[in-house]
């Protein structure tokens, strides 16, 4: 299956260049090229890509308010957005979050590595780290006004091992990492998050992370590290 992407940046040179590494990929294209976060939202909802590669600093719509709208039309649902850019700052990468980007990285990654960015993204995967998610999480999430009431409700819904499981994700475990710990196949593992992100209504890992701590089932350790709840 080939990986459609929209490419949204205000500098037409560096569009360019990502251009050419991801079209360089066999399993990737570019079907667009967005100048604003304005555009980027008219194309996302004229082209469906399945990932937006948005940049934060635009005219007129900045890509984090592009992002939220986005995320927040049930339409574009299977489309994840990816932010790229050069302000890799602990409160830009939580607004992202928040506004249901499912991945944060650097304009300074390589081709390749790029490349599988996207298709992680694409996968439903976040490509935050752990140590990132963890000191996002203290900083900006675990905050007790930031409880969803909607999402709390939610969670009655899971089983005991679908809690284990988002409280793992939480930590920004990988699911080959969850698999290990647990001596379970990825396969299982992978199966227990996605019924978990259908039951909350998670676009992706990333918002389910955001959940996990807004609905106290995981907790910011006082030493700043990640704490699972039984």
């Amino acid at each position: 299956m080939t990986l459609r992407v929209l490419l949204a940046d205000d500098q037409a040179l560096l569009r360019g260049a990502f251009r050419m590494l991801l079209d360089s990929a066999d399993d990737i294209t570019v079907v667009g090229e967005a100048a604003d976060g304005r555009e980027a939202v008219g194309l996302t909802r004229e082209l469906r890509p399945d990932v937006v590669v948005m940049d934060i600093r635009m005219p007129e719509v900045d890509g984090l308010t592009a992002t939220a709208e986005i995320c927040a039309d049930p339409a574009l649902r299977a489309t994840r957005i990816l932010i790229l850019t050069t302000y890799e700052t602990d409160e830009y990468v939580a607004r992202a979050l928040r506004a249901g980007a499912g991945g944060f990285i650097g304009k300074g990654i390589g081709a390749e590595d790029l490349a599988d960015a996207v298709r992680t993204i694409a996968d439903g995967d976040t490509l935050l780290s752990p140590a990132a998610t963890r000191s996002l999480v203290a900083r900006f999430l675990a905050t007790p006004e930031a409880v969803a009431p909607h999402h709390v409700q939610q969670l009655a819904a899971l089983t005991p091992r679908e809690r284990e499981m988002v409280a793992a994700v939480a930590t920004g475990l990988s699911n080959q990492e969850i698999a290990e710990r647990m001596f379970l196949s990825p396969f299982t593992v992978r199966a227990h998050v996605q019924r978990a992100m259908t039951k909350l209504q998670a676009r992706d890992r990333a918002q389910l992370v955001v959940i996990a701590y807004r609905t106290g089932l995981a907790r910011v350790a006082p030493e700043g590290g990640a704490d699972r709840l039984p």
